[in-house]
């Protein structure tokens, strides 16, 4: 395993060699290195470690001062990957900057190495399959899952999927749900995310179940108009601690969207309509359900509180730009990822914001939303999963594989309910071989999933 003073050598030899003109860089935990050459290529262009290690004058001129960020990936010789990235705003003079030191913090966590290890002994298929959170019934083929017996087994050694999120109907009673999710765990390969959407309210798999033993926390609405954080910390706690307790490791909440009109489908599930509420509220919701072992999900960046469609039924268009969603939407996301840098889960929505992407693209499918906003903008560098792909503001325009597809390339890392599964699976394969996807942006993805993961003791 590697030291902090190994990392921090081969830190050392990559600063003598690349950041010799510039200052400001920090490290990250994301992708593979394949070295090549660069010399010809503007500096925006490059994304690996030139084969020369020589970066010139001029690819760094052609850069200096512009609002953007450059990285450079790459792998130390035990597999720890990491990330330099450049302040572009920063290099003001290439010709005459300090030599900076290597960080005397530089670490790789510890569950950053327990997923590396596991992600190289993996197949490439094993990979893929953790793109995918599914129901019980994609896997299985039955009406309604309540049982985890050989043909759960079966399924899991067919498709050993990332995740099972589980509804209503397959959550029965306390003692059944224990059994259901402990088999399910049991059988898989690489430990499993088990997810429910228990958000309090209309959204409630569990605690609408007087036979589950899990109270009830009403809807964040009515507890937004309390504006007392010490309310919702305790119905997080509530839920958290619940849902732990039935086994579940993963919730699809909190709801971090800003309620906007009275026709606004996100209605009262959304803690209300000031933004900095929300993002109050819904950061304890994050905070005390990883108290309780709960991984959280951040949802529907990036915000779904202007829809007047539900996207479960149809195309729904949000004519905002970019500076009125910086102005209110983004402000849960932006605040509760910057206060919480370890917020495990962001969901995309399938909403269309044409006046940012230039096209009707949902959300989850355009790398201007989920790159150039979420991952390069609002510096989130942990798990980005799509809406449910059953939907039909997905399923009315693009097939299973295209779909799965292009949310990929557009920068998410996993799929959920995708409408075929099998379907979803081989498109993304075939794109892997023939290049669409690379096999490094494919274990990109993997390792943020693995790593949360091991961060929330799921595999270790």
């Amino acid at each position: 395993m590697k030291t902090k003073k190994n990392i921090k050598s081969i830190a050392a030899l990559f600063l003598c060699v690349i950041l010799m003109l510039t200052a400001g860089c920090a490290k990250g935990t994301e992708k593979e290195q394949s070295a090549g050459t660069t010399s010809g290529k503007a500096l925006a262009e490059m994304n690996d470690i030139p084969a020369d290690g020589i970066i010139t004058k001029e690819q760094f001129q052609s850069v200096a001062g512009k609002e953007q960020k450059v990285q450079f990936k790459g792998t130390t010789e035990d597999g720890i990957t990491y990330v330099w990235t450049y302040d572009c705003a920063k290099i003001q003079n290439p010709e005459d900057q300090n030599h900076p030191e290597v960080p005397d913090n530089m670490t790789v966590s510890a569950a950053g190495q327990t997923a590396q290890a596991l992600l190289d002994t993996m197949t490439d298929d094993e990979k893929l399959w953790q793109l995918f959170f599914v129901t019980p019934e994609a896997i299985t083929n039955v009406d309604t899952a309540t049982v985890a017996g050989e043909t759960t087994k079966k399924a899991l050694e067919q498709y050993p999927v990332g995740g099972i999120v589980y509804f209503a109907k397959n959550l029965e009673d306390r003692e059944q749900t224990v059994a259901l999710l402990e088999n399910t765990q049991s059988y898989a390969k690489i430990p499993l995310f088990l997810g429910v959407g228990e958000e309090g309210g209309t959204v409630s798999r569990v605690g609408s179940n007087p036979e589950m033993g899990v109270p009830s926390v009403g809807d964040m609405r009515s507890l937004g108009k309390q504006q007392d954080p010490a309310v919702v910390h305790a119905a997080g706690q509530d839920i958290g601690g619940g849902l732990h307790a039935l086994g579940f490791n993963l919730d699809f909440a909190p709801v971090a969207d800003v309620a906007q009109g009275a026709d606004s489908v996100i209605g009262s599930r959304s803690f209300g309509s000031d933004p900095e509420l929300c993002a109050s509220l819904a950061g304890v919701i994050v905070k005390s359900l990883r108290a309780e072992g709960i991984v959280s999900c951040l949802k529907h960046f990036p915000g779904y509180g202007r829809a007047t469609v539900d996207d479960h039924n149809g195309t729904s268009i949000v004519e905002k730009s970019l500076s009125e969603l910086e102005a209110c939407d983004l402000i849960p996301f932006q605040s509760i990822i910057a206060a919480e840098g370890s917020v495990p889960f962001v969901m995309v929505s399938h909403l269309s914001y044409p006046s940012v992407t230039g096209s009707d693209t949902p959300a989850d499918l355009s790398s201007s939303i989920v790159t150039d906003i979420l991952r390069d903008k609002l510096e989130y560098q942990n798990v980005i999963i799509t809406d449910s792909h059953s939907m039909a503001s997905i399923t009315d325009h693009y097939s299973a594989g295209d779909a799965a597809v292009k949310a990929l390339e557009a920068g998410c890392d996993m799929i959920l309910m995708p409408s075929e599964l099998q379907a979803a699976f081989d498109a993304v394969k075939a794109a892997v071989a023939d290049g669409t996807l690379s096999q490094a942006r494919i274990d990109e993805s993997v390792l943020r999933i693995l790593t949360v993961k091991a961060e929330y003791g799921i595999i270790s």
